[in-house]
């Protein structure tokens, strides 16, 4: 198992010589979930099999992740095979199998060296165990890295998750080891599947469709959604900065709410106040004041 180092070398540049924008880290996003779409029409668009939009699709998502360690992001969680993908061609399932299996066993040692971790999110039934055992031991093996954090969620769906964690605290209830009545959302939210890491703050979907497709629901209640065309084949670390950028300006208010017109009011009653004290202080100051 990898030791913990005291620093992890830097990423490649991007081949532009662009660099992140100077954004605070109390203002970047902790969590980027990040829906990969748009690789089927991009390869269809050039003449060619789908199947080689989601190969291009692996070069942009490493280049994401390098853009998150230069900025700063530490949690990215990438939808790379939903639970109703299964309703895709059986060629087409074979090939995202394989593919997912193969992107884990070539870029672990890579992802790795940069000090990512590497996490799993999804259900087990229906899964192929050779993907299981490429991401369980991905996840092992870099599981004390703790510079980037790679969710990848592989036969995930946000519904699933959550009536799989439903069903486990039905399951302790039943069996007199949690009392339902003290059920609430902190509760539930430890039998999510990855229930130690950051709700998700920014959301970004790829190539036009706008739409959470069942990804991290209960995770991303408070997310900032952005849907952008490009095709997730042409989406590198520049597109990611600057969605981050935009996260950085937005007003996140978590429910809570200003009301404009006691603002103005308060504004107002300020600048009166101190109107009158700067007048007060003109009367003391001159001859004709009082002494």
């Amino acid at each position: 198992m990898p030791a913990r180092r005291p620093s992890w070398p830097d990423p490649p540049p991007h081949p532009s010589g662009a660099r992140p924008p100077a954004i605070a880290p109390d203002l970047l996003p902790r969590h980027v979930a990040i829906v990969m779409d748009g690789n089927g029409r991009w390869a269809n668009s050039r003449g060619l099999p789908r199947t080689e939009g989601h190969r291009a699709g692996e070069a942009a998502l490493m280049d994401v992740l390098f853009g998150a360690m230069e900025i700063g992001v530490p949690v990215v969680s990438a939808y790379a095979f939903s639970t109703e993908n299964w309703r895709r061609s059986p060629d087409e399932v074979r090939f995202l199998m394989g593919f997912n299996k193969d992107v884990i066993r070539r870029r672990r040692d890579e992802l790795n060296g940069y000090g990512v971790r590497i996490r799993w999110a999804g259900r087990r039934p229906r899964l192929w165990r050779s993907v299981i055992s490429q991401l369980e031991d991905a996840e092992q093996f870099t599981e004390r890295n703790d510079r980037l954090t790679l969710q990848f969620c592989v036969n995930y769906g946000g519904r699933a998750e959550v009536v799989d964690a439903t069903r486990r605290l039905a399951e302790l209830a039943a069996a007199g080891k949690i009392d339902p009545a003290k059920i609430d959302e902190k509760m539930f939210a430890r039998y999510l599947d990855e229930p130690d890491l950051p709700d998700v703050d920014l959301f970004v979907r790829t190539s036009g469709e706008q739409r959470t497709s069942n990804f991290l629901l209960w995770q991303s209640a408070y997310a900032e959604l952005m849907f952008l065309d490009t095709p997730w084949p042409d989406f590198d670390r520049r597109h990611f900065w600057a969605a981050c950028a935009s996260y950085a300006s937005r007003d996140r208010r978590f429910g809570a709410a200003i009301d404009a017109s006691s603002s103005h009011a308060d504004a107002r009653n300020a600048s009166s106040s101190s109107s009158h004290a700067g007048a007060r202080d003109a009367d003391a100051s001159s001859p004709g004041g009082a002494s």
